[in-house]
């Protein structure tokens, strides 16, 4: 039996309290995306900021046959210059530097990539893009971000363009998703096509280098959703990568 492909997944550095005593800084990764990873067949492996990772993403990468990046807080407005919007929430420079450039590596590597909502402006940020700072005041409504924390009544649809690696990684042109994001993608990156759109205002929902087998980055959240094939499409592009390895 071939060995299953490991995918790594960005955590976070998080504050965190749990049991009865313990309040101290943790590295926080929701579960739902591990279960999405093993019921695909793969192993997750958590990739945790640091400075000597930052500096030298190789030595994660070589671990690891894909990458997800993971939902999140606002990514630093200085780091694609721009001045901080009021509703820019706290940013972890730490997270962003780390995030940045295992991205920027990872391309360059053809590791498959996936982002998921920030891990989509990561990737547009990476490849030289912006980012809209509070949709609210761009679009007039907060349908993409209904109740704050959580996935209640987050549902919208998305279009995907017939062929992309969007619509192959979601199994349809049409997409129901879950949605928790108040910033989206400006000026996109180098070398990134838009190939998803949200069908209420048109909004970007998804990107990807179509030059890459696999660099796809969506806004929305596949996690939240016991049905979604987007995780187990990026699980199945890092098996065949590395059996094209061995």
């Amino acid at each position: 039996m071939p060995a299953p492909p490991i995918i790594g997944i960005c955590v976070s550095l998080e504050r965190a309290r749990w049991g009865r005593a313990w309040d101290d800084e943790v590295a926080l990764l929701p579960r739902a995306y591990l279960d999405h990873i093993a019921r695909a067949g793969g192993v997750p492996l958590l990739l945790a900021p640091g400075r000597r990772a930052t500096e030298d993403p190789d030595a994660l990468l070589d671990l690891v046959d894909a990458l997800v990046l993971t939902g999140g807080p606002d990514v630093e407005p200085e780091r694609y210059g721009a001045d901080r919007h009021p509703e820019t929430a706290t940013v972890l420079p730490e997270r962003d530097a780390f995030e940045l450039a295992l991205t920027r590596r990872a391309l360059e590597r053809r590791v498959p990539f996936l982002g998921v909502c920030r891990g989509m402006q990561v990737l547009n940020v990476a490849r030289g893009g912006t980012l809209r700072q509070h949709l609210p005041d761009d679009l007039g409504h907060t349908e993409h971000r209904r109740v704050i924390g959580s996935f209640d009544q987050a549902d919208h649809d998305v279009r995907l363009a017939p062929g992309s690696q969007a619509a192959r990684a979601a199994g349809e042109e049409r997409h129901n998703t879950k949605s928790h994001h108040h910033q989206a993608v400006g000026r996109l990156g180098e070398g990134l096509e838009v190939t998803g759109w949200a069908v209420i205002d048109d909004l970007p929902e998804a990107i990807e280098d179509p030059s890459l087998p696999f660099a796809l980055g969506v806004q929305w959240h596949p996690e939240a959703d016991a049905l979604s094939r987007v995780i187990g499409a990026l699980v199945a592009s890092a098996r065949s990568g590395r059996a094209a390895r061995i």
